[in-house]
């Protein structure tokens, strides 16, 4: 049987959902395995594809993995430079892509994390109130600067949807667990939000996250478990 690649998924609500995002749109084979957070994704068997913990990560059909969104969202645009999802390296627009992925990848993803630590650790009354307090203010500068950022075309970039639009949503959907900001302040990432939800592709994605019935736009080869992918990494060693 051919090989696919395979991206480790975290759940519930992990960043990489943005990653399963742009391999919809890529359209080329993949598959998926599902990783429980915290459970699974701090275990041993996981740490052999990413000694970080983290997820997402990427095994290539070769075996070899990779890790971290930016790296693996910019592995999929140069696979899908034909679709549109990335651009040459060297040109200006590879640089403005580079620029909105690390801008979603520090200060985007970053200005939540006080808030995701409120929910997955016991803290006191104070401790709470002090975390949210700055969190709200992280997220509300974060999309305040994201706002004045883009332009009035549909996408992040403009007229071209790329992977930075899929990495984009599977943050910005963060805002329903915290109540922290009121996306109709920020009307152009309202619009931006509102058409990636009514994509198939971020449909597809939820589905899955959801174990409900998902339909891909043809990539997708199933799910695989994480125990079933080792044989492959071994291999590649």
């Amino acid at each position: 049987m051919q090989a696919h690649p395979i991206l480790y998924y975290g759940v519930p609500s992990g960043c990489s959902f943005g990653s399963i995002v742009a391999l919809e749109w890529l359209g080329q084979p993949y598959a998926l395995s599902r990783i429980e957070m915290p459970e699974i994704v701090t275990g041993a068997e996981f740490r052999r594809i990413n000694p970080v913990g983290e997820t997402p990560a990427l095994m290539d059909a070769q075996g070899q993995t990779l890790a971290e969104s930016m790296a693996i969202l910019n592995h999929i645009a140069a696979r899908g430079i034909d679709r549109g999802l990335g651009y040459l390296q060297g040109s200006r627009d590879f640089d403005r892509l580079n620029r909105m992925l690390a801008f979603l990848n520090t200060s985007f993803f970053n200005a939540f994390a006080p808030l995701w630590y409120v929910l997955e650790h016991e803290v006191s009354a104070a401790e709470k109130a002090a975390l949210v307090k700055y969190g709200r203010a992280k997220v509300e500068k974060a999309h305040a600067e994201l706002e004045a950022m883009i332009g009035d075309g549909p996408w992040l970039l403009g007229a071209q949807r790329t992977v930075a639009d899929a990495y984009f949503i599977g943050i910005a959907r963060w805002t329903k667990y915290h109540d922290v900001v009121d996306r109709r302040d920020y009307p152009k990432l309202q619009r931006l939000y509102d058409a990636l939800e009514a994509d198939p592709a971020v449909a597809f994605a939820h589905a899955i996250e959801a174990q409900t019935p998902a339909v891909s736009s043809g990539g997708f080869r199933g799910e695989i478990a994480l125990a079933q992918t080792l044989p492959r990494l071994a291999q590649a060693a």
